[in-house]
């Protein structure tokens, strides 16, 4: 049957069926629209959301008892869907930019401040996470879905999707005007993390890790990085 989420909010089945329940329970309420949840009238038709009260998931998209079942689906307000779901909800959720210089450690200063439960968003460990080859080899062919991937996590953080406790995002961003743009979008504070070139070319020398191999490329990129910084 569905593959993904996706594919069965997309499907005819649950047109059919989001259809139905908004009808049926509209000629209970004199043909209004109302949230199950809070009461509110909603004003038309594409603004009612039909809510899975056991929330669907990958493991049970194909059991109809669940997906298609009336019982189990509530007509809810666009405020109480994104409620239910942890949606646009920013109370006590921080989104930190972590910018600065390659080897200027950015890494070590999350790894030291983050706690269980947050998000943490490198550009290194996506590569890491879906090639399966060691951290800092980074096939160029992947480059594409990387970026695809960060992107999906980006539009999380903007709306403080799901039930994550804080969001770090680590990146170089040299030109002030593209941190302080994402910045902006996501609603972060922005942690420079100061490091001359010399550190970072020291710390560069002294590295144990896959980069140890690729010192001609790091040296680079770190002064590629200080040509390009715009404080």
């Amino acid at each position: 049957m569905w593959q993904t989420i996706k594919q069965f909010y997309n499907s005819k089945q649950w047109n059919n069926i989001r259809r139905n329940v908004i009808a049926q329970r509209s000629q209970k309420t004199n043909g209004n629209i109302v949230c199950e949840y809070c009461g509110k009238v909603i004003s038309t038709f594409g603004d009612a959301e039909v809510d899975h009260i056991k929330e669907l998931t990958r493991e049970n998209i194909n059991d109809v008892n669940i997906s298609l079942n009336a019982d189990n689906l509530k007509i809810a307000c666009h405020e109480c869907h994104n409620k239910k779901h942890g949606r646009f909800t920013s109370v006590n959720k921080k989104v930190f930019l972590v910018y600065g210089a390659p080897f200027s450690g950015k890494n070590t200063y999350v790894k030291q401040h983050m706690t269980r439960g947050d998000i943490v968003v490198s550009f290194d460990r996506l590569f890491e996470a879906i090639s399966f080859l060691p951290q800092y080899d980074k096939p160029s062919l992947l480059s594409y879905n990387v970026f695809a991937l960060r992107n999906h996590l980006f539009d999380q953080i903007k709306t403080r999707y799901g039930k994550f406790k804080n969001a770090w995002v680590i990146g170089g961003y040299a030109n002030k005007r593209d941190r302080e743009t994402a910045a902006k979008e996501l609603s972060a504070e922005l942690i420079y993390i100061s490091s001359t070139k010399e550190q970072c070319l020291e710390r560069l020398e002294q590295c144990q890790d896959e980069r140890q191999y690729q010192k001609g490329e790091y040296k680079k990129y770190i002064e590629k990085w200080f040509e390009n910084f715009t404080p």
